[in-house]
């Protein structure tokens, strides 16, 4: 029998104590309601180690993380006006960062055919030496230069559909060719960064793809620009691991943005990308961000697991597969092959 897709969680993601903060505690609970509700999808549940500190320090500077440490064990408070630190917050960060990173380990073992991390706070907005947008450790940063740096890989993916640019990410691989980060978010929100001619530099020239939305973009949009430039991008890099940087906020029902992705929408996504993963022969794996729409976070989240073990929820893949193949070309998508071309030959005719 094969192995089942695994779900990475930890009981410290409950401790990181933000309040009221739209990134709160409850964004996990619900997630794991709505699983356990579908019997976890037929997903095996595991806790996450902590990370390994020379492995988060491949990222975050030592004195870095030794202030987020000494932060949390004064009582915390705001790191800035948007991230909030308490007592918790240290250990959840650990686990946040060592979900991502077991989930990697497990994925290149062969253990697992695909996976979620599922942990608070979220991560990719953090840069090296700055946690910010309610994050403290870039979890997938990590958990990609862990794949690069300790298992010997040489191309990593990394999708991040966080409505909001995951600047932090952006920053810390701007320079490098061995990842190719692709991200769509809506343009002129929060962090203002991910600009279309924001495209890395030196060996890194072209392996940074900004993929900005206007407000009110929704599936047609955000499935194009996943089928038809992170599809043939991903076929055209042939990554040896495919990580998605998940965040939720881009959904119609979500307070903090303006876009309108559905459920069905990152059913899309996702299964988009579980096709070109076994197309590349590659391990796929999906670290949370954001979405602070509680009932809609903890659809798509389920929607998104429904896609990548294909289907076992009774069909959740095989809709949103259909809606993708229903989706016409986006101006969005062929203007970002137009302007890619340089870098990747063909892109444009894929």
């Amino acid at each position: 029998m094969a192995a089942a897709p695994v779900f990475l969680s930890h009981p410290s993601s409950l401790e990181h104590d933000t309040g009221g903060h739209p990134e709160q505690a409850a964004r996990i609970v619900a997630i794991e309601r709505e699983l356990e509700a579908r019997d976890w999808l037929g997903w095996e549940r595991r806790s996450s180690p902590e990370v390994p500190i020379d492995v988060l320090t491949a990222v975050h500077p030592a004195p870095y993380v030794e202030a987020v440490a000494a932060f949390a064990a004064r009582g915390g408070g705001h790191l800035d006006a948007d991230t909030i630190v308490s007592s918790g917050s240290y250990e959840a960060a650990l686990h946040a960062a060592g979900g991502a990173v077991g989930l990697v380990d497990l994925l290149l073992d062969g253990s697992v055919p695909c996976g979620f991390s599922a942990h608070r706070p979220p991560g990719h907005h953090a840069l090296p030496a700055r946690g910010m947008g309610f994050c403290l450790f870039n979890n997938v940063a990590v958990a990609a230069r862990h794949a690069l740096a300790s298992r010997g890989l040489r191309r990593v993916l990394i999708l991040d559909w966080d409505v909001h640019h995951g600047n932090g990410t952006n920053d810390i691989f701007y320079g490098s060719r061995e990842v190719l980060f692709v991200s769509i978010h809506q343009s002129h929100l929060y962090p203002g960064s991910g600009r279309a001619t924001e495209l890395g530099e030196g060996d890194g020239l072209g392996f940074t793809v900004n993929l900005p939305v206007p407000p009110g973009s929704g599936d047609a949009e955000f499935v194009s620009l996943v089928r038809d430039v992170a599809v043939p991008l991903a076929s055209a890099f042939a990554p040896e691991l495919l990580l998605i940087s998940a965040g939720y906020d881009a959904h119609a029902a979500d307070p903090l943005a303006d876009c309108r992705v559905t459920e069905a929408g990152y059913a899309a996504m996702a299964a988009l990308m579980r096709d070109v993963a076994a197309v590349v022969g590659a391990p796929v794996g999906v670290v949370l961000e954001g979405g602070y729409g509680l009932e809609a976070l903890a659809l798509s989240v389920a929607a998104t697991m429904a896609a990548l073990g294909g289907g076992a929820d009774g069909g959740g893949a095989a809709a949103g597969e259909s809606d993708s193949a229903a989706v016409p070309i986006s101006p969005l998508a062929r203007e970002a092959a137009a302007r890619l071309e340089p870098w990747w030959p063909g892109l444009s005719r894929a």
